[in-house]
């Protein structure tokens, strides 16, 4: 048995969708089938877009499927003090950033930018130019130094991964909507993890270039680093992220489609190579069967027209 933990960290922004379940159940499989506790959080710092009840409709439909969670449920937006504290310990390791999304995007895109990559405008600047920006009315956000560093993970799916860090920002900026302020993603995924116990860290390989950025960041707060497994997404027959836009693709609803919750757990099952379609299957029959190292390397596309026609 192992004494680490797995765990799935929905933000209860909406329904999950057959891709969210689908990364859930392998999230599920990969802790249970290695003796790791396996654990809810929800993600919801950024207050603007968490919706009512979603949380409870996400818990109740990743347990329709079978998964089960150990105690406690982590919610981010009642850990500001661990955040706070995680922050303070990088006091020296961070710079005030005045910039917008738009300005950062704008000086990727420019000749000698690298796209996706925030170009250092912040980084070095005097105290009398922060003065000024702060003048101007702008609230900073707080970036790490990285300084060039390069991290290197360990991933169950795609080996040994190199990467250079980011200074990414770990304080949002104060405007004026709530949770403003906050601690960002960034650092509050990775705080989370080390406080929950989390060494095994399963998630969609969108966020695999992210993952030596968090690595570094947890060695720089004296955390442990996990052990990652990035896994093919769920995507439209456009070959787009899958969204509630492209159908049916909800347990809420799939079910008046004549979807039971079990119906639903074959077809992702059959995705991953762990039932034949059409087969009935629990979870407890999938963690006998379930094989890392079989698992598919291509994306799952999801034609909800051909998925699910009427019965």
């Amino acid at each position: 048995m192992n004494s680490g933990a797995g765990r799935y960290a929905p933000s209860p922004t909406g329904d999950l969708h057959l891709g969210n379940l689908r990364t859930a159940l392998l999230a599920w499989l990969f802790a249970r089938s290695s003796g790791r506790q396996f654990l809810l959080r929800y993600e919801d710092l950024d207050a603007s877009r968490v919706r009512p009840g979603v949380a409870e409709r996400q818990r109740a439909d990743l347990e329709a499927l079978g998964l089960d969670f150990d105690p406690p449920v982590l919610v981010q937006s009642e850990r500001t003090a661990a955040y706070a504290d995680a922050l303070s310990r990088l006091a020296g390791q961070t710079y005030e950033c005045f910039c917008t999304r738009r300005e950062i995007a704008e000086a990727a895109s420019a000749p000698h930018g690298e796209p996706g990559r925030y170009p250092g405008t912040c980084r070095d600047l005097t105290e009398a130019e922060r003065t000024v920006r702060r003048r101007s009315g702008r609230s900073p956000a707080l970036r790490i130094r990285a300084d060039g560093a390069v991290m290197t993970i360990t991933d169950l799916q795609h080996g040994r991964v190199t990467g250079r860090v980011e200074d990414v920002v770990v304080r949002r900026p104060v405007v004026r909507h709530d949770g403003d302020g906050a601690a960002a993603y960034q650092l509050a995924v990775v705080v989370d993890d080390g406080a929950s116990g989390v060494d095994q860290v399963v998630r969609g390989d969108d966020l695999l270039a992210s993952s030596p950025t968090q690595a570094w960041l947890a060695t720089r707060l004296g955390l442990p680093v996990p052990t990652y497994a990035h896994v093919p997404l769920a995507l439209n027959a456009d070959g787009r992220r899958l969204a509630k836009r492209d159908g049916a693709v909800t347990v809420a609803d799939l079910g008046p489609l004549g979807w039971t919750p079990a119906r639903v757990l074959g077809l992702l099952a059959a995705s991953l190579g762990l039932a034949e379609t059409g087969e009935p299957v629990g979870v407890a029959d999938l963690q006998t069967r379930f094989d890392p190292t079989r698992l598919p390397r291509d994306p799952w596309i999801v034609r909800p027209d051909r998925l699910f026609p009427a019965e």
